[in-house]
């Protein structure tokens, strides 16, 4: 059984705290006594009172996150897990991509994830001790469209790893959650082009389902705490058996 105070006495930062995930990730670390310090784009997404510090930053407007990073060291000091969610995708196939696209795409998912994680990364690192997780998508695994997010999510995959890699010995774990669909507000904008797509998700997640954002939280806090002390450099699907392999194959042409 998962101790109450799994995270007492803990400073963990949460970017996208705001979001359907985000606000998952909030509740779940602060009812496991973490002192939770919420990152997000506005101050209106960072209303939750689970939070003890919030910050407003861009991650597409580097002076905002460096503004951030020397704020969070200076009033809440270095955190002890360091958990990045924050990203977002609207190019969803290959003819939806235009040098802007693939620009903001990229630099959102990937170059602003890096650039506020790295200067945080090397404090828990000079510190040492502390634990990562990255949230990255089931898209850096196998194409299921969004090519610039998952172009970005795999690099977030292999970031992950270099600091598994390089900074292990500096006391610092590192590790990868990549969720299937979540059924969050992220879903709206499809869910106004097509009621009934859910529905036709079923069929493909060998589970009959998509995740919620409370599945996709609990493997985030298993990886952040001491219950995964000797795991470091993982990238682990919760998808609802997505990535295990094509149940439609197995229905329509082996099932035929």
């Amino acid at each position: 059984m998962v101790s109450r105070a799994e995270f007492e006495g803990k400073a963990v930062v949460v970017t996208g705290a705001g979001g359907g995930l985000g606000s998952a990730l909030v509740a779940l670390m602060a009812e496991r006594g973490a002192r939770v310090i919420g990152c997000d784009q506005s101050s209106e997404a960072l209303g939750s009172p689970q939070l003890a510090s919030r910050y407003v930053f861009d991650l597409l407007d580097q002076a905002s996150i460096e503004a951030s990073i020397a704020a969070i060291l200076d009033k809440d000091g270095v955190p002890d897990i360091l958990i990045n969610n924050a990203g977002w995708t609207r190019a969803e196939t290959l003819s939806a991509l235009t040098p802007d696209s693939i620009e903001h795409e990229l630099d959102l998912n990937l170059t602003g994830v890096m650039n506020f994680a790295d200067p945080l990364v090397k404090a828990m690192a000079a510190r040492g001790s502390g634990s990562i997780v990255f949230i990255s998508s089931v898209n850096a695994l196998a194409h299921f469209g969004n090519p610039a997010y998952a172009a970005a999510k795999a690099g977030i995959n292999a970031y992950a790893r270099s600091i598994a890699v390089e900074l292990g010995r500096s006391g610092l774990r590192a590790n990868v959650v990549c969720p299937g669909s979540i059924r969050t507000a992220a879903w709206d904008h499809r869910l106004a082009k097509d009621p009934d797509i859910l529905g036709k998700l079923q069929r493909l997640y060998p589970l009959g389902r998509i995740v919620n954002a409370t599945e996709v939280a609990e493997a985030v806090a298993f990886l952040a705490s001491d219950r995964a002390s000797g795991i470091s450099g993982v990238v682990m699907p919760v998808d609802a058996g997505l990535t295990a392999g094509c149940l439609p194959f197995i229905d329509d042409i082996l099932g035929a």
